[in-house]
């Protein structure tokens, strides 16, 4: 919230005791009437895998600015009417795979219309939007001047933006005065709508509208504006769908480790990426103390460029400990065996449950003495480490 002095001289402010952050006292539409700016933050876990995937790509010599793409890559579009759009931002759901295989996006407004259409209401006028855009319907305009704002979205109301056009091209409202009438739809308050019907059909009827027809057109747009997208909105989401779909199709191993690592907590997802790598071919080698690190990463094996299994990602190991026992690796050179990691690490980095988790995972395969050994004798294995901690801790 923005004012132009201090808010505590404008609005009652509260502070949580749990956090540092102001909070007003007047929910965000009195904050507007008090004359204040009010701006929404939205935090997107999206921004940092596409982050994560753009340094791997680079780090396999294929340095890349996603921000400077080019909005007509086969790859993706393809890959978009495949609907193989899992870890595709905004566009992973069922019912939105369903709708992407009948549409066959080739072009970037049809991801912004998908993106604002798969909504309670407008998903409506998807069948219609699909059925014009493959040439099975014909776009229906209620009024030649409706064509040239419509056209682009084949005939359906879609946008917010449209309705304000409609308002200002159809009955001669200012851009501030469309707004208001965008805002009243949106309301559904009926004092408000009789009052903007009436403005609405008497600058309709001014530019040669027929009444009639000026109350029909007044009607189909206020059905669709109470669940109206903006179009800026639905295009910063489509650029993200888009960004994503393009290096799933153009950089897959790349894009899995980003994904993976972004949602390694979510051990449902991790299962549906690694059961999509199979189907697609994408080698996934499994967790190791002397390979892996704390992220999913992408390394040259026995079947080629694949994904590393993260150490942090495996149930029951986290961050802390993977991040440590990584660090000393690389300082110190790979693990000759489990007495060696043990007596490396000692119990400050593991403890039994992190040791049996890594153990069942497989970590420890390529170590001696064998897994089923070391499972079995985690107990015995933390008294060597804190010894041999301990002794270390002597020496120096």
């Amino acid at each position: 919230v923005i004012g132009d002095r201090s808010l505590e001289e404008l609005i009652p402010l509260y502070k949580d005791p749990r956090h540092d952050a102001l909070v007003t006292q007047f929910n965000m539409k009195d904050v507007e009437k008090a004359g204040l700016v009010k701006f929404d933050f939205l935090g997107l876990s999206t921004l940092t895998m596409l982050e994560h995937a753009e340094k791997l790509v680079a780090e396999r010599g294929h340095p890349v600015e996603l921000q400077r793409l080019e909005l007509d890559d086969k790859r993706s579009y393809d890959l978009l009417s495949r609907a193989e759009t899992q870890g595709v931002f905004q566009l992973e759901s069922v019912g939105m795979r369903d709708a992407l295989r009948r549409l066959k996006p080739d072009c970037f407004e049809d991801i912004i219309a998908m993106v604002s259409l798969y909504r309670p209401g407008p998903m409506d006028n998807i069948p219609r939007y699909i059925n014009v855009k493959h040439g099975t319907e014909d776009p229906s305009y209620l009024h030649p001047m409706l064509e040239p704002i419509l056209a682009e979205t084949n005939g359906v109301i879609i946008y917010q933006e449209q309705v304000m056009e409609i308002a200002k091209q159809l009955a001669g409202y200012t851009l501030g005065g469309a707004d208001l009438l965008r805002r009243a739809m949106g309301k559904k308050i009926k004092a408000e709508m009789d009052a903007q019907r009436e403005v609405f059909v008497t600058g309709a009827v001014a530019r040669g509208i027929p009444t009639k027809l000026a109350d029909t057109i007044f009607d189909a747009v206020a059905k669709f504006a109470s669940y109206g997208f903006n179009k800026s909105h639905a295009a910063a989401y489509a650029l993200l769908a888009y960004h994503t779909a393009w290096l799933k199709a153009n950089h897959p191993v790349e894009f899995f480790a980003a994904a993976m690592t972004t949602e390694s907590g979510n051990q449902e997802k991790l299962a549906a990426y690694r059961q999509e790598m199979r189907q697609q071919g994408v080698a996934l080698y499994p967790p190791d103390v002397n390979h892996s690190k704390a992220r999913f990463v992408v390394e040259d094996g026995s079947a080629g460029a694949g994904v590393r299994y993260a150490l942090a990602a495996i149930k029951g190991v986290g961050s802390a400990a993977t991040d440590l026992l990584v660090a000393e690796r690389e300082a110190k050179g790979p693990f000759r065996d489990i007495y060696d990691l043990m007596a490396r690490l000692g119990t400050r980095v593991l403890n039994k449950r992190l040791l049996e988790s890594l153990a069942r995972a497989g970590a420890f395969d390529g170590l001696e003495p064998s897994r089923r050994r070391l499972f079995d004798g985690a107990d015995v294995l933390l008294r060597y480490g804190a010894a041999a901690s301990d002794a270390a801790a002597s020496d120096q």
